[in-house]
């Protein structure tokens, strides 16, 4: 007589997502609520996910500082913002030449995407024909896959982009609506929710995510999973805290390794299909666990942030390689 194993729980919440099935809000609070006991197990069901969508490939994404500080705007996450004293390097938009050199930085680091950042709430019409004049270049000569986060954005302006080439457009979230006020005031969630339908209706693929540990509960961030699924945003950077001191945040806690874990995990079932990014904050709050992070997620930032300091290139790919993944290629 043969043996029948029951499902546990959490390969059921991996039936339910690969079959294209919504988890409700009290399965999604399950993930982030487990016992630490439980880790195993939830992450075989989050990569039996993952790898039916990407098998065993790491998309690699680098970001380029084009614009620093000086932002009107007041988050208090942030040490470019204006309620921020940190000292960081401020300068304006870097010019075309400086632009298409970090693309192929990029190259060099193995990344497929190429993200140009600039501070401010929104980007002049200069700013937008500098960038627009760069991107062009780079998908001229290479391959490179270019995604732009220029702030608040109209469709003008995110029509410009996609005709020079711009495939991506980062404007995430950041929180749950409810929590928004809290850590923003300048500007509103709806405010970067129309941004986000700008860059759509304008063909190009939105990107947008969080940062985990600005205050909410548990509940919001899954409703926050939910927003992004309900959006249907192509790419989900998954950023954790990095408390900056100068910013208002600065005394708060970082989220604990293990926590960390199930939040990638949560994202992944609720947003089954889609490119699931491990981003700012990784290194300081998955600390030594980030490996087991690519077991939920199949993208990461490679090289630096925006005003803080990633870990070296050569450890995230020999963590792809100890995995037995594999880098996405990318060619001239």
């Amino acid at each position: 007589m043969t043996d029948t194993i029951t499902p546990t729980k959490w390969e059921i919440l991996a039936d339910k997502a690969l079959q294209g099935k919504r988890l409700t809000l009290e399965e999604g609070l399950s993930l982030l609520q487990a016992d630490d006991d439980e880790m195993l197990p939830i992450m075989q069901a989050a990569y039996r996910v993952r790898k039916h969508y990407y098998g065993k490939k790491v998309k690699l994404n680098m970001i380029f500082n084009a614009k620093s500080g000086n932002c009107p705007e007041d988050c208090g996450y942030c040490a470019q913002s204006i309620v921020s004293s940190a000292p960081i390097e401020k300068y304006r938009l870097l010019d075309k030449e400086t632009l298409v050199a970090g693309a192929h930085e990029a190259i060099e680091r193995q990344a497929g995407t190429y993200c140009i950042v600039a501070s401010g709430r929104r980007p002049s019409n200069r700013e937008v024909d500098q960038v627009v004049a760069a991107v062009e270049e780079i998908t001229a000569t290479t391959d490179l896959k270019i995604c732009a986060c220029l702030g608040l954005l109209d469709e003008g302006k995110a029509t410009q982009l996609q005709k020079a080439g711009v495939h991506r457009y980062n404007h995430n979230l950041n929180t749950h609506k409810d929590n928004h006020a809290n850590i923003t005031t300048t500007h509103t969630y709806d405010d970067r929710v129309d941004t986000l339908d700008h860059v759509k209706n304008a063909g190009i693929s939105p990107c947008s995510g969080c940062i985990v540990g600005m205050g909410e509960t548990d509940g919001q961030l899954v409703e926050t999973a939910y927003a992004l699924r309900d959006m249907d945003v192509d790419s989900i950077p998954v950023n954790f805290l990095h408390a900056i001191p100068g910013t208002p945040l600065e005394d708060y806690p970082r989220t604990k390794p293990m926590k960390s874990l199930k939040v990638l995990a949560m994202m992944r079932l609720i947003n089954p299909s889609k490119e699931i990014r491990i981003s700012g904050g990784r290194e300081i709050n998955l600390r030594h666990l980030q490996p087991i992070g690519l077991y939920a997620a199949n993208s990461v930032f490679v090289g630096d942030y925006l005003t803080t300091e990633g870990q070296a290139i050569k450890e995230d790919h020999a963590i792809i390689e100890d995995l037995g993944f594999e880098i996405e290629e990318c060619a001239l």
